[in-house]
């Protein structure tokens, strides 16, 4: 089989250690019967958002914005799909009156892949302030928070998904530079 072909709705013949995060986070999507996704372009995402785009069991939604991105979420919800988005730290702030008065009213369960641009080493200074304020809103907004700093710890994905579908709440996975191998 050549590198990165799909079987049965996961990827296949790529390298299935830490490293390959990217495979582990698409094929934990899918076995938890995500199929809609929607996201917002970065740089350190890219490797999943080609994958997604890739997958013919998901269908991707790309969106220009993460508030639109949560409200396209919404919609897949209620049509009966369960749905994720995956998007960048930075733009949280403009989310907030949506994940409050839209996903978190209504009960929407929705994963929220989320790149945590800004840390040490970080050299886009724009990206910085954001991540001061990432953690404190997500938690003003009560919605859970996992922390991925290490590769290893996307092996704790496919229970962070079935918890946010079983409690039909929002939650966020932070997924820093460290996990995706530095800046």
């Amino acid at each position: 089989m050549e590198q990165g072909q799909l079987s049965r709705g996961r990827i296949t013949g790529l390298a299935q250690d830490n490293s390959d995060v990217n495979t582990k986070i698409v094929n934990a999507l899918v076995e938890h019967d995500v199929r809609f996704i929607t996201t917002v372009p970065c740089k350190q995402l890219a490797g999943v958002i080609e994958l997604i785009e890739n997958t013919p069991k998901i269908h991707h939604v790309p969106s220009n914005k993460e508030d639109e991105g949560m409200g396209l979420c919404a919609g897949a919800w209620m049509g009966g799909k369960r749905a994720a988005i995956i998007m960048q730290n930075t733009a949280l702030g403009v989310t907030v009156n949506t994940l409050a008065t839209l996903i978190q009213f209504y009960n929407i369960p929705l994963p929220m892949i989320i790149s945590y641009r800004g840390e040490l080493g970080e050299r886009v200074a724009c990206q910085v302030e954001m991540a001061v304020h990432t953690k404190a809103i997500l938690d003003q907004l009560n919605i859970q928070t996992y922390h991925f700093h290490k590769p290893e710890d996307v092996d704790e994905i496919g229970v962070i998904l079935k918890h946010t579908f079983m409690s039909r709440k929002p939650t966020a996975i932070l997924t820093d530079s460290h996990f995706w191998g530095g800046y």
